[in-house]
């Protein structure tokens, strides 16, 4: 009929863009899409198996063409700048390749890199500013970067062996939630400068040992070795069976850095996080929680300052006892 048809029209003229219905489109996006793969059939996931898996996907990200998933910082494995690479080289730091800016003023620390590179037949490649700049994730790289491996962590029993070697009591130093690289570089320089032996550091929720680090702690980083537990607390009670006493770091310790008698024994200096200080449990399991004495009003210092004055002074109880 003509008044049907008439309605219908008005229909379309009175609410622009109206549709009678979706045709089933929201209905079939509303459908579930069935259950979530493997973490090792995700591509995007670090567990990934695909094809071709022998080298991983940490040959892609070394490359730094990542696949789509990877969020993985560029930076992460460069050790940028004139200095940090010098050192790097001089304390045989494991490299897979040298990069060097196009055009790059050179001086005596860029000869002797090259120099360095060269005798150790690392491959040479030249690149723009903006490569490097991408490549250092944006560092101040100096015209100059060397890419490293993954970091090869030691066992614990290694640390101990390191310190039966050199006839000493072992001192170890096991970081309970440090995540600021800057604090790991500079505790791993009081580690070489004071005779640690090892640091010790948790898989989660700790730093890692990443070319920021590396560039922090220049050469102390080849001089000390890292190792790397799954639980610090259960490493920390099997070096307690061990002989070693475990000594918390804390500002309401029970002993001052000064009174430390344990500092002659073997021990492992636990170090607390930024800002938290040590855990519950990492206090429980100490056999002592030890302080650093302080005059002013700071109510607490720096992890990586803290730890170096406590390494300071163990370090002179063990000279004046001959163990150093």
């Amino acid at each position: 009929m003509a008044g049907n048809s008439s309605r219908r029209g008005a229909v379309r003229k009175g609410k622009k863009g109206a549709s009678v219905g979706s045709g089933g489109v929201r209905r079939r996006a509303l459908e579930g899409k069935g259950p979530t793969p493997k973490a090792e059939d995700r591509p995007a996931h670090k567990a990934y198996k695909g094809s071709g898996s022998g080298s991983g996907s940490g040959g892609a990200r070394r490359g730094g063409a990542g696949g789509k998933g990877m969020r993985k910082h560029p930076g992460s494995d460069q050790v940028a700048g004139r200095n940090a690479v010098l050192e790097a080289l001089r304390e045989d730091v494991p490299a897979t390749q040298l990069t060097v800016m196009v055009r790059l003023d050179s001086d005596e620390r860029v000869g002797e890199i090259m120099r360095l590179a060269t005798a150790r037949g690392l491959p040479i490649a030249e690149a723009p500013r903006t490569d490097l700049d991408r490549m250092t994730d944006h560092a101040v790289h100096q015209g100059v970067a060397l890419t490293i491996p993954p970091y090869e962590y030691a066992e614990i029993e290694e640390l101990l062996d390191i310190a039966a070697d050199r006839f000493e009591p072992p001192l170890l130093v096991a970081l309970d939630g440090i995540t600021d690289p800057r604090n790991l570089g500079a505790i791993l320089r009081s580690a070489d400068a004071f005779g640690a032996h090892g640091v010790i550091l948790p898989e989660r929720r700790s730093v890692s040992m990443t070319a920021s680090v590396w560039k922090v702690a220049a050469g102390a980083a080849g001089r000390v070795r890292v190792a790397q537990v799954t639980n610090l607390n259960r490493a920390l009670t099997s070096l307690k069976e061990k002989g070693v006493f475990v000594l918390g770091l804390d500002a309401e310790g029970d002993v001052t850095t000064r009174g430390l008698e344990l500092g002659t024994q073997p021990a492992a200096l636990v170090v607390g996080a930024e800002g938290k200080g040590l855990s519950r449990l990492a206090r429980e399991i100490s056999d002592q929680v030890v302080s650093i004495p302080m005059a002013g009003r700071s109510e607490s210092l720096n992890a990586s300052v803290a730890a170096a004055i406590a390494l300071y002074e163990i370090s002179g109880v063990r000279e004046r006892k001959g163990l150093a």
